[in-house]
């Protein structure tokens, strides 16, 4: 189960900040013959010294192959004035008439992704494996990707399945065509096998066009082991980004090739939500924090620009690179909503990128063109064997739930759900903790089809929760209860805190005008009014996730009599099908278990 972002072991992050400003490219000066962008010579034979090479680039895709319910479908725009307008976006009918338009004129176009093409994606996909993502990627002309973080949710066998192809060793077939794999590489230079120290996959990827090449060196965040299940890291190490990135960039130079991108899956904050914000209106790279400006500052110069992602956020900066020039460094948001189009000016006399040459831009995968009929047949082919499970009523909601807040309504809904399962497995069970990175969407109250609103389909549900984590209990001493809360926000969750959804009965003060530990309040903790007693002994509902002690969450790792229960989604199936009916379906909860001061 992953969270969005994680602390470094190593490395301090500075906190960026400037004012926004409109924009919807980031550029940098050009300074170049006339013909630099042009591809096209002076009348003489043969090409130009200078080719625009076009990079077409998205990220965490996480198997949203139809347009995303909510929120999650929808980008923020800034308009000339000043305001704001939000566009539906993403569905991957629509992403591939796009890139399909946008390689139009450009013979020299290479498509890339920054990781997290699958892994904690809806039912029409993570039922089967993330087969059918696959498929539309390679429709979609991909031609290489970092692994992400999620692609190892069930493991490195199956991520190398997914890249070479061959039927589920489970499941088997599911159809009558044998899964062919991925027709791109997946790059994995960070991520060693522990006994022969060598990468899983391949550390880089040379596209060649006539005489003209780049490099791509893919690697994933170090701290993966820190947000994946154990056992899906388990006889891997992941090396640090900078220097597996420095590394191979000088592997790629001395096979003679100089233009070199790099595909990380790590990423930044801009200071705006909107897609189209200038993050360098204050000065290269002003605009945008978190773990990616680090890195970016210290990767070699000799990569020419960064793909980035994991955060799910969109941005087009540069950065400057270890010898004070800038350098671009982008992301395209998450789900694809956007895509970034970015010109590489190919050099051929020295056969590297002219850096100040290098401009690019967001764009929105916006809904107002022709759907691809190829994607479209794929999509339901899939959802015709989806279908029987996916259009399951499991429940019937009143409104919305949201899945955004500090503490959010999906979340305290799901730790009630895990609450009211622990008490079946074991009466004694008390209270439920459940990670923020885990509650991947909210539910939401309009039919999404033929359902009719209000209803929560499985499909739905798995979208919320497809980790198939199983619910586990453990008995923990009320001083560990504590101490628990308090690594929300201390320890590697100090920069970044993740605040563990509770289950209802559960209260204390969350004092943000306060640091580290000392912001869970200690007296404040109380169950069903009582004050915690650090002596007593609690039973405690988590997922395998945190019961593994990820996301920093080491006391939960130490519980004691541990039993193990359902997956998570039956959990919360089955708490949905209890709880609500058509005629009386349950409300969100009210958010009111963590008081908060700031």
């Amino acid at each position: 189960m992953q969270a969005k972002s994680r602390p470094s072991r190593r490395r301090t992050y500075a906190l960026l900040a400037s004012a926004a400003a409109l924009a919807t490219a980031a550029a940098l000066a050009s300074a170049l013959p006339a013909d630099a962008h042009t591809g096209k010579g002076h009348g003489h034979h043969g090409p130009s010294r200078y080719q625009d090479v076009q990079l077409l680039s998205f990220n965490d895709l996480h198997g949203n192959l139809e347009p995303p319910a909510g929120s999650s479908g929808r980008v923020t725009e800034t308009q000339a004035d000043g305001t704001t307008k939000t566009i539906d976006a993403g569905g991957v009918e629509y992403l591939a008439t796009h890139l399909r338009q946008a390689r139009e004129g450009n013979p020299y176009s290479v498509t890339a992704a920054g990781g997290d093409m699958v892994g904690a994606s809806p039912l029409i996909s993570g039922l089967f494996h993330d087969e059918p993502t696959i498929e539309a990627l390679n429709k979609l002309d991909l031609d290489v990707t970092t692994v992400g973080n999620h692609e190892f949710d069930e493991g490195a066998r199956e991520l190398a399945r997914l890249q070479n192809g061959g039927c589920h060793p489970t499941d088997g077939c599911y159809t009558d065509k044998k899964f062919k794999g991925a027709d791109f590489p997946y790059l994995a230079a960070n991520v060693l096998d522990e006994k022969t120290g060598k990468p899983i996959l391949k550390p880089y990827w040379v596209w060649k066009k006539k005489d003209v090449k780049i490099g791509f060196i893919g690697v994933t965040l170090e701290g993966t082991p820190d947000i994946v299940s154990a056992d899906g890291v388990k006889g891997l190490a992941f090396k640090d980004e900078v220097e597996t990135i420095n590394k191979y960039a000088k592997v790629l130079q001395r096979q003679g090739v100089q233009s070199i991108v790099a595909l990380v899956h790590e990423g930044g904050f801009p200071a705006s939500a909107n897609y189209n914000y200038d993050c360098d209106s204050s000065g290269a790279g002003s605009g945008v924090s978190g773990p990616i400006v680090d890195i970016a500052k210290n990767v070699t110069p000799a990569v020419d620009a960064l793909v980035t992602g994991h955060t799910h956020t969109a941005y087009v900066c540069t950065i400057d690179d270890p010898s004070g020039r800038p350098r671009m460094v982008t992301s395209a948001a998450s789900f694809g909503r956007l895509y970034t189009d970015t010109t590489l000016t190919y050099d051929r006399r020295t056969g590297d990128i002219v850096r100040t040459a290098v401009r690019s831009a967001n764009h929105v995968v916006t809904r107002d063109v022709a759907k691809a009929p190829d994607l479209t047949a794929l999509i339901g082919k899939w959802n015709t064997l989806a279908a029987p499970i996916g259009n399951r009523a499991i429940g019937y909601i009143s409104a919305d739930v949201n899945s955004t807040g500090t503490e959010s309504p999906m979340g305290d809904l799901i730790a009630d759900a895990q609450l009211a399962y622990g008490k079946k497995l074991d009466p004694e069970t008390d209270l439920a903790l459940m990670n923020p990175g885990g509650v991947r969407a909210g539910l939401t109250y309009a039919a999404k089809g033929s359902e009719g609103d209000g209803v929560v389909t499985y499909a739905e549900g798995f979208t919320v929760q497809p980790f198939a984590n199983t619910v586990n209990l453990q008995d923990f001493t009320g001083a560990q209860v504590i101490q628990a809360l308090k690594e929300q926000v201390s320890g590697g969750n100090a920069a970044a805190p993740k605040i563990l959804q509770p289950s209802k009965g559960l209260t204390y003060t969350l004092d943000l005008t306060k640091t580290g530990a000392d912001r869970v309040v200690t007296d404040s903790v109380k169950l069903n009014g009582t004050a915690i007693d650090p002596a007593a002994t609690y039973r405690v509902a988590t997922n395998s996730f945190l019961a593994g002690g990820g996301d920093g969450f080491t006391t939960l790792g130490q519980g004691t009599g541990d039993v193990v229960g359902t997956d998570d989604l039956s959990a919360l199936a089955d708490y949905l099908t209890a709880n609500s009916s058509a005629t009386s379906p349950i409300a969100p909860p009210a958010t009111d278990r963590i008081t908060i001061v700031q």
